[in-house]
Formats: structure tokens, sequence, C-alpha cells
């Protein structure tokens, strides 16, 4: 049934980007008919659960916490599918269609809806507001004042509010408990440092879905002659042990909630 009391709705992703796109908005604003929308992959860090919701309470807005039932790896398996950073079915599944069906059940149309990616991200903004010009998109943080992830953390740490460890550690996004289909491989070897038991876990699992699906992986490598190829992450772990190569720049990230 559409609550007509609800007018703004914050893709709340329990990162401190969604946090802070609420936060400057509802500073501006207020939070009258505001409500705070996560959508849980079951997969997520710990310490993300506990800032999600000291996060909502520190923005004043009512917390609504959706879940599909399955993890991103229980999507794929189903799907028949290793993601990569061109097909995301976990994405699709457990966000956006989920998200999109709670919003046409029970926000009035034209509610506005908020997103936490920031000024360097603009383009993402653009394609979906084009994609989608029946509905009223906006990401307060591409707008000025420009700030960095870093400045978010600060301001975060300024409210009384401790972000999620994972930033502390280097992660860029601090989504999936640091598995992300559409990761590279600097993200990729942060998982192995610092969550070495979830990154087997992930590793088990694609190699259980080669056996199914073929030579597909979710990471890719163009070392050697400069084509694209598929890269396991065991085949990944190996060269680290081994004191190889690695592209420390590669971090990628979804952004998983953005409408298509």
């Amino acid at each position: 049934m559409i609550d007509n009391t609800i007018k703004v709705i914050v893709n709340f992703s329990s990162g401190i980007g969604s946090w802070a796109a609420g936060k400057r908005y509802a500073e501006k604003n207020g939070t009258e008919g505001m409500v705070l929308l996560f959508s849980d992959t079951k997969i997520e860090d710990p310490d993300n659960y506990r800032f999600l919701h000291e996060a909502a309470e520190n923005i004043g807005a009512r917390l609504e916490i959706l879940s599909e039932g399955r993890t991103p790896n229980e999507v794929m398996t189903d799907e028949r599918i290793i993601g990569n950073s061109r097909i995301d079915p976990c994405s699709k599944i457990l966000k956006r269609k989920l998200l999109d069906r709670w919003k046409s059940k029970n926000a009035p149309p034209g509610t506005l809806e908020i997103f936490g990616i920031d000024w360097t991200e603009v383009h993402r903004l653009e394609r979906m507001i084009a994609r989608n010009p029946e509905r009223n998109l906006v990401a307060p943080l591409c707008d000025p004042p420009y700030t960095s992830k870093q400045d978010l953390i600060q301001w975060a740490k300024s409210e009384g509010l401790e972000p999620p460890r994972m930033y502390a550690m280097g992660f860029h996004h601090a989504n999936c408990g640091g598995f992300c289909i559409k990761a590279g491989q600097a993200s990729f070897k942060l998982l192995l440092d610092n969550f070495p038991e979830r990154y087997a876990a992930h590793e088990q699992w694609e190699e259980g879905m080669r056996e199914i699906v073929g030579n597909h992986s979710i990471m890719s490598d163009r070392s050697g002659d400069g084509k694209k190829k598929p890269l396991t992450m065991r085949k990944f772990r190996e060269r680290l042990e081994n004191g190889g190569h690695f592209d420390k720049l590669e971090f990628g990230g979804c952004a998983c909630a953005l409408p298509e």
C-alpha cells in the first residue's frame, strides 16, 4: 500500500557515501517523510551492520531493511553465472529489483530518491537520470562543496560516528564484506590480506562454478600479450604467494543500487 507520508528515500548502503548524502540532504531540508532504505546482501562485514544502525540514528530518519534472502554467490549459483565487471546478477536481483519493487509498492510516484555517489561519478548520475526521466533522482555529493572520501570519514567522526572498519583497511568500498564481482585486483588483494577466510570461501565457490560454466572468472588479466584473459581467485592468490605482480590501482566497485 502506498504511504503518502514518504517524501524522500535515501538508498542506504551501510557505507560512508550514502550516510553523507542523506546527512547533507537532512541538514538542509530536514528529515520529514524520509526513509533510509537498505537492502541486505547477507554478507556485509559485521561492522557495517553496526554502522548502519548508528548512521540511521545520527540522521534521525526511519530505517527500512530489506532482504531477498540469498547471498550474491547463491544468486549466481542459481543463475548459473560467474559475475564479473560486465555481468552482475547479484546487483540486479539483491539490490536494484528488490529496492525498486519496494519503492513502487510503498512510495508515491515522484518520490525523491537519493544516492550516495559523489562528484567523481557524476557521469553515473547523468546516465541514470537520462534512462529514468520519470523518476526524481539526485545525488547531493555531486554538488558543491566537493568532498573526498576521507573528508566524509572525518565528517562522520566529528559527528561521533565511527566509520565502517574496512575503510581503515584500505578498501575503497565497504560493501559485501570486501567481496564484489566488479572489484579489481587491488580490492581482492585487500580481501586476501584482511579476510583470508572470506577469500578462501569465495575462491572455493568460484572453482566449483567453473566446473559448471567453464573457463570464466570474476577477475581478468591483461598481462603478457595485453589481451583480456580469465584470472581466477585461486590463480591470483597463488601469484601473490609467489611474489607476483598485481594491479595496485584496480579497485573497481559496482554501485549496485543505481537504477539502470
